[in-house]
């Protein structure tokens, strides 16, 4: 036996007639199926990136007023920050918004806090009659959703037997539940309609009286503790003016208010506007699911859709079985209040099913490996060989598990592409293994399989490194694609290295035992 063994010899060394070897072996295994059951599934990695928006209010200020009094001032202010990438910007009717994003890898909460500093320590810069500024963070990985859920009413000869502020009211209520849900970061609804008085302004009748809608607006306010939202931007040259619910109770506490008086005669607002108890038109939120009426046509409905995302690094398989399990046990009670709802996104189901399918796909790979093998090698070498695949993704597994990764689209892609390097490794030891009992066929089985494997150790080595070396530039990679590219070097460079440690330590066992 060769006496200077390098680490391809040494492993081949210990393994090779240590009792606890097949054990190892049964183990590793046991390992990556458990890895497999309890690592997190999604169906795209979750790219993280950090910001934080900036919303001020001035009521009754146009867009183009926004922008320059608001908006400019704002972003200027805001690129001195240290850390900022991007800045977007949107000018509303009565209100400003400016969303900050952060490069990647910059502190969240170090990052707002600086926006908050910079943002309250230039209020000088904002007109006089703005509102004081609202600061909140935002993660965009929070915004994907992984289940959306679709709710309508029941109809009855074609009407909605429950009102979409109705509808709204129920859904928020199932809202608050989901957001309990462990691992749940956010829910949204879109296409909600909230109840309010809607003030439909007559532009024509208001410059007739000669009055100024800032005084409308201070009257209105005179009955509510919030400033109403003014939006300019609806049919007719109309108005649209928010009140509010606890301090207004019906359409006559507003029809009844006084405006103004023209020669000792009041103005009341019923003269010079239209009051109706509906929803928040002023939002446009719309949102439409197409479903086939009786006649197996096409119809739209109104409906409201939830949308529940994850926190980062966590199952989305047992996050979506819970929210669906809790809205199966509430089917009968929301059909009892003529409300429907059907499933549209469920990132649990998907990712589970990829996994599946890569699971069976890794099998047909692997026999498809033992059959090519047996044609070159020989059965008992194809087989040695192809027991050594499930060894290495196990181990590949239990890795990524133990550094947080999550099983997704890019995982499941580079053990796909790191399949067919895994098994050079152990093609390599056992066909030099195979050379030198053909050679040397009175030589002990276990000295052949050390020295054989010694004798291509370092030339391995070498070679599996290249290969791993050109993959680390991925790890370098900035921006967003970065962070959804990562699984794929992380996991080829894992599965490459644990091959060359199967290939040293159980084939030449396997050898030893079967051939």
């Amino acid at each position: 036996m060769n006496k200077n063994l390098n680490i391809a010899g040494k492993l081949s060394l210990l393994f090779i007639n240590h009792p606890l070897t097949f054990i190892l072996g049964v183990f590793i295994l046991a390992l990556g199926y458990i890895s497999l059951l309890i690592m997190p599934r999604e169906e795209n990695p979750q790219i993280k990136v950090s910001g934080g928006v900036v919303i001020v209010a001035l009521p009754g200020a146009l867009p183009s007023e926004i922008q320059k009094v608001i908006i400019d001032p704002l972003e200027k202010k805001i690129k001195e920050i240290q850390g900022v990438e991007n800045i977007y910007s949107f000018a509303k009717d009565s209100v400003g918004i400016v969303q900050v994003q952060y490069y990647i890898g910059e502190d969240k909460e170090k990052s707002n806090l600086k926006l908050y500093d910079q943002v309250m320590r230039n209020m000088d810069l904002l007109p006089q009659g703005a509102m004081q500024p609202i600061i909140k963070t935002m993660d965009i990985d929070t915004d994907i959703p992984i289940a959306t859920i679709a709710f309508y009413s029941a109809k009855e000869n074609n009407k909605d037997l429950i009102s979409q502020t109705q509808l709204y009211n129920e859904v928020d209520k199932i809202t608050k539940e989901i957001n309990k849900i462990k691992n749940v970061a956010l829910v949204d609804l879109k296409g909600e309609k909230k109840e309010q008085f809607n003030v439909m302004v007559d532009a024509n009748k208001l410059a007739s009286y000669n009055l100024p809608l800032g005084l409308v607006m201070k009257q209105i306010q005179s009955l509510s503790y919030k400033t109403p939202n003014i939006n300019t931007n609806t049919q007719d040259s109309s108005i649209v003016v928010f009140g509010i619910k606890q301090a207004i109770e019906d359409e006559k506490d507003l029809e009844n208010l006084i405006i103004s008086y023209n020669f000792q005669t009041p103005i009341y607002l019923k003269d010079i506007a239209k009051i109706e108890k509906s929803y928040d038109i002023q939002n446009k939120k719309e949102a439409l699911i197409y479903q086939r009426n009786s006649n197996n046509n096409f119809e739209e409905i109104n409906q409201i859709t939830l949308s529940a995302s994850k926190l980062k690094g966590t199952n989305s398989v047992t996050i979506n079985k819970e929210i669906f399990a809790y809205m199966d046990s509430i089917k009968d009670e929301l059909l009892a209040k003529n409300i429907k709802y059907t499933i549209t996104r469920d990132d649990g189901y998907t990712a589970n099913k990829a996994v599946n399918s890569l699971v069976s796909d890794l099998l047909i790979s692997i026999l498809i490996i033992a059959i090519l093998l047996i044609f070159t090698l020989g059965f008992k070498e194809a087989m040695i060989v192809s027991v050594t695949v499930p060894m290495i993704l196990s181990l590949t597994l239990f890795a990524g598990l133990i550094m947080g990764e999550t099983i997704n689209r890019i995982t499941l892609f580079a053990l796909i592409v790191s399949l067919g390097m895994l098994v050079d490794a152990a093609i390599i030891v056992i066909e030099n293994i195979h050379r030198h009992k053909t050679e040397s066929p009175n030589i002990d089985i276990a000295t052949i399989s050390i020295n054989a494997t010694n004798e291509i150790g370092n030339a391995t080595n070498i070679a599996t490194l290249a290969i791993i070396i050109t993959f680390i530039p991925m790890f370098f990679v900035g921006g967003m694609m970065g962070q959804f590219m990562h699984p794929l070097p992380v996991f080829v460079s894992i599965s490459l290295a644990m091959s060359l440690f199967v290939a040293y330590a159980f084939t030449p066992y396997l050898v030893k035992k079967f051939l």
